[in-house]
């Protein structure tokens, strides 16, 4: 059978079903397309999953459903940052667990990598950026470190598995190989691109890109769940024998991937998915809110969360609901599997978004204003689906810096000026002296790369090889 014969018999195919949804507008250029914009268009078409799309279109195309609150919003338990003098031997028992799983193989990482850098001005992968205050170090650099300096730490085969999407998985890869993976074994790192889902105007019709491609969106950081089973990742996870997934986002460097206490009481406490928080910055902090509803741990967004419980204060004049996701999160394998296994059991949410378009004359259409309907599921959403969740306190300033925009908040100056911070903590918890102005800020610019220490207690092992930090120097412990 010819290239062309293929063509029309795939045509065949996927036109019967466009024509049976009312979708069939989507094939209007075909006559005007050369054969591999045909292919390329038939690609998406065949992408498309319709048994999760035909209900989502009745039921958060066409309208936006309705969020249903819990009847009960309580503030969830947690494990605190700094705990009591009785539960100090528990948390010593968990960080031994946790180094435990380490070294038998039974973690592995998991970055969420899909973004670009365009808010940074940077066009290529998020993590493709440079992010230290000192030294130009990568993203992408700082978390091979990380796993490298982890697996000689607990002597053990750490993989590390990327997920990308469809925009940046040939540069992100490309990348990698340019820098010989950092120094990793290419086979402890594994690449795959997140899922998509075609884009909707607001009666239910798919959009045009281009004459020749669909307007295909990435189906939110929930989907990552699907890759690992899509991909097979999960089942290179099974072969390995790892039991715990420790997943986090690309954009934040102070990220702790292989905290042993955070490991070991999520296994103490018989979870299968485990987040950290940290206490918000404000009643209305624009970030998601870790509570109980209805008995299960379930995440609240910012908008979501009645302003009457966001301002609720304890008795000792606390804020009640004090729980910020930092999207930092332990999952257990056989939970993925569960989960995602034979159907995807996420929900779906609904995002207007201002996509560009081509319109019937075939002409690209770039809207201003939110045109289109986007369905995006998110990973927080795994954690009511969880026989047990659990939730640990930590230190934003140790752990939480991310980098999103250019200026003002979560940028590069931000991040650069936490990074610095940190290492300064850890160098005088080590016994180093470090100058500071009057206001008490550095006056030292100092980055501790995780291959010259993954935390504090890395730091004051290597005492010996930290230099005396004079006022105004600059440093890159590595």
């Amino acid at each position: 059978m010819s290239d062309t014969e293929k063509l029309t018999t795939r045509l065949e195919r996927y036109a019967a079903a466009l024509t049976a949804r009312d979708q069939r507008h989507v094939l209007r250029f075909w006559e005007g397309l050369d054969e591999p914009q045909q292919a390329a268009l038939l690609s998406d078409i065949e992408s498309i999953p319709w048994e999760i799309v035909d209900p989502l279109i009745a039921s958060h195309v066409l309208r936006a459903p309705e969020r249903t609150m819990p009847e009960r919003i309580e503030p969830a338990p947690l494990f605190p940052a700094i705990p009591s003098k009785e539960r100090g031997p528990e948390y010593d028992r968990a960080r031994g667990v946790g180094r435990a799983l380490l070294s038998d193989g039974k973690v592995a990482a998991f970055t969420v990598a899909g973004g670009q850098g365009t808010r940074l001005g940077v066009d290529g992968p998020k993590g493709c950026v440079p992010v230290t205050p000192v030294g130009g170090i990568t993203l992408f650099e700082l978390f091979a470190q990380m796993v490298l300096a982890a697996r000689k730490k607990y002597a053990s085969d750490i993989a590390w598995y990327i997920m990308t999407s469809p925009d940046n998985h040939a540069e992100t890869v490309a990348f990698f190989e340019t820098h010989d993976f950092f120094g990793l074994a290419r086979g402890d790192v594994m690449f795959f691109s997140q899922g998509t889902l075609p884009a909707f105007d607001r009666t239910g019709k798919l959009l045009l890109s281009e004459k020749h491609r669909l307007a295909l969106a990435p189906d939110g950081h929930g989907g990552s769940l699907k890759a690992l089973v899509n991909s097979g990742a999960l089942a290179d996870m099974q072969r390995r024998g790892v039991e715990v997934i420790s997943y986090f986002q690309v954009d934040n460097p102070l990220v702790r991937p292989f905290d042993a206490l955070f490991l070991g009481l999520h296994a103490v406490a018989k979870s299968e998915m485990s987040t950290k928080i940290t206490p918000k910055a404000s009643d209305l902090e624009r970030v998601g809110n870790l509570c109980l509803a209805d008995g299960k741990v379930s995440m609240i967004e910012y908008l979501e969360l009645p302003e009457a419980l966001a301002h609720a204060k304890n008795d000792d004049g606390t804020r009640r609901f004090d729980a910020a996701n930092l999207a930092v999160h332990l999952m257990d394998v056989a939970m993925v599997e569960r989960i995602v296994g034979t159907s995807f059991e996420l929900p779906f949410r609904r995002a207007e978004k201002a996509v560009a378009f081509v319109d019937e004359r075939g002409e690209t259409v770039t809207p201003d204003a939110p045109n289109a309907v986007k369905l995006e599921a998110f990973v927080f959403d795994a954690l009511p689906l969880a026989q047990h969740a659990m939730l640990l306190e930590v230190d934003r300033r140790e752990e939480f810096s991310p980098v999103k925009n250019a200026s003002g908040a979560d940028s590069l100056e931000t991040s650069h000026r936490d990074q610095t911070a940190r290492a300064c903590r850890w160098l005088e918890t080590a016994g180093v002296d470090v100058p500071r102005n009057n206001d008490g800020t550095p006056d030292v610019n100092v980055c501790i790369t995780p291959s010259f220490a993954l935390d504090a207690e890395d730091v004051a092992n290597k005492i010996k090889d930290i230099p005396a930090l004079a006022p105004g120097s600059v440093h890159l412990l590595r």
